[in-house]
């Protein structure tokens, strides 16, 4: 066990299966009357850093956005597009010429893709294996191919198994620039290559001249894999992947048995 160096200034929640029940679409009381309260009454920033954008939280988590009582920093899209408050602090959208390489690419595959922008998720067409990926989601998506014509892109996604990673590899559609980051068996994040949630979290902690100390930082999943280093502590949900419990600096109970609350507790941040 390792306790904080620092004292804790600020910490970063991953959403899906670490804040969130996924499967059951609920946030754990422990989290809304235990762990929000007493990270706000010790002056201590209760922040979001999601692959999701804002546009699509869980409807669970949006009682939660006001800042008097909840989330006030958002690092969003896997560290892409960054706020606090109302402030944007970074904004890493794609160029015109990655999406019409991605769209050009996965039309010659015969894989569809779909548009994140910071409030919106836009497919090119939609079958029963998109939709089943999309709709935990969210169930508003559009089905839009030319929507980037219309918004700027911050990231895509493209809908394919890990058995055609190699022919994806393969077609030169991540060139020297992009990066996947697989989410879903049938479904990854396409992003620039220098991108992630630590990054993001670099860019608000500076902002905010806070240092990599006094972060903490809790999440499930392999899009974490980059940002539990990140920060001055790493928090793996006792439900997450092992490659993610191999980098973290605690391993706390899973997400529907308080693992947040039992962390912030045994490391006596809280």
């Amino acid at each position: 066990m390792q306790i904080p160096k620092k004292p804790i200034k600020i910490v970063f929640f991953d959403i899906d299966d670490t804040l969130y029940v996924k499967h059951k679409t609920y946030i754990p009381q422990s989290v809304t009357e235990q762990v929000l309260p007493r990270l706000k009454a010790k002056g201590i920033i209760p922040a979001i850093a999601t692959g999701r954008n804002h546009g699509c939280f869980p409807n669970a988590l949006k009682p939660y956005l006001d800042p008097a009582i909840g989330f006030e920093l958002f690092v969003t899209i896997n560290g892409q597009y960054n706020f606090y408050k109302d402030q944007i602090i970074s904004d890493y959208s794609l160029s015109q010429e990655q999406v019409t390489r991605i769209i050009t690419k996965a039309n010659e595959l015969g894989i569809i893709y779909a548009f994140v922008t910071p409030k919106t998720i836009a497919v090119s067409e939609t079958n029963p294996i998109v939709h089943e990926a999309v709709l935990p989601i969210t169930p508003d998506y559009l089905i839009d191919p030319l929507y980037h014509e219309k918004e700027a892109i911050v990231q895509m996604l493209l809908f394919y198994p890990e058995s055609q990673k190699q022919a994806v590899e393969n077609s030169g559609i991540f060139a020297d620039d992009l990066k996947e980051a697989r989410w879903h068996p049938y479904a990854v994040d396409i992003l620039r290559k220098e991108n992630s949630k630590a990054r993001g979290i670099q860019d608000v902690l500076e902002k905010l001249n806070i240092d990599i100390e006094s972060a903490m930082a809790f999440g499930d999943g392999i899009n974490d894999l980059e940002m539990l280093p990140a920060v001055g502590l790493g928090v793996a949900m006792g439900n997450g992947v092992e490659e993610l419990k191999a980098v973290a600096d605690f391993i706390t109970k899973p997400i529907e048995e308080d693992g947040i609350l039992y962390a912030l507790e045994t490391l006596k941040v809280i």
